[in-house]
């Protein structure tokens, strides 16, 4: 049946849902509360399962979105995912966070690129066909006039997530479609988890670790 529980924690949505066989059926998540996972997650996650009643036992595996995104939300994440697989001795399978992303965009033809904030005018993004089939890895990339001109030039782009705002004040070429108030979600996960759930292409539970991209940078408090 594949029953696979899905966590998203890579931005300030705090996301799970339950699927089967790559189809979501139940999604609890919230994006208006920051970041805060910590409080939420496993609530959600025991809400979910009892509102549709699933004992943790029966479920096939656990996906998580591995990245990138905040260091916070996605330590939280993957904390949860693994303490879940070692405690009911379930598979775990990482998601990319920028796929699952860009699996929100329904188009025919096109370009898609899904896009998280990083700091300044810098965003995490990658690049896929209408078809999701990837064109250009993942990168930490500075937002300019003329990035994506290659593309741009060639068709339409679809630019999605929440680094949208701040590319649309740089990026203004007529093609480029801005899809404005998207974050990552657990209920876009559904196939990609399952997809890799039939080929077993599972993590190891001990030794992963979140694809942060860049290194975690602790800012300091300003003086008083």
């Amino acid at each position: 049946m594949a029953l696979i529980l899905n966590i998203e924690t890579a931005t300030t949505n705090c996301s799970v849902s339950l699927s089967k066989k790559g189809e979501t059926f139940a999604l609890k998540e919230d994006y208006n509360n920051g970041y805060s996972h910590a409080e939420r997650l496993h609530v959600f996650i025991d809400t979910l399962l009892k509102e549709n009643n699933i004992e943790p036992s029966q479920l096939d595996a656990i996906a998580i979105s591995k990245g990138p995104g905040s260091y916070t939300g996605l330590r939280i994440g993957v904390s949860a995912a693994k303490g879940l697989c070692f405690a009911l001795n379930k598979p775990l399978i990482a998601v990319s966070t920028l796929e699952a992303l860009a699996h929100q965009v329904k188009a025919k033809n096109g370009i898609i690129v899904p896009m998280l904030d990083a700091r300044r005018m810098e965003a995490y993004t990658a690049v896929f066909d209408a078809d999701y089939k990837p064109i250009q890895d993942i990168e930490a990339k500075i937002i300019e006039t003329t990035s994506f001109s290659t593309y741009l030039e060639s068709g339409t782009v679809y630019f999605i997530g929440n680094a949208v705002e701040k590319t649309k004040t740089v990026v203004t070429h007529e093609n480029a479609v801005f899809i404005e108030d998207k974050l990552p979600s657990a209920s876009s996960m559904s196939l990609l988890a399952y997809n890799k759930y039939k080929i077993s292409d599972v993590e190891d539970v001990a030794y992963f670790e979140p694809y942060y991209l860049k290194d975690f940078v602790a800012i300091k408090p300003k003086s008083k």
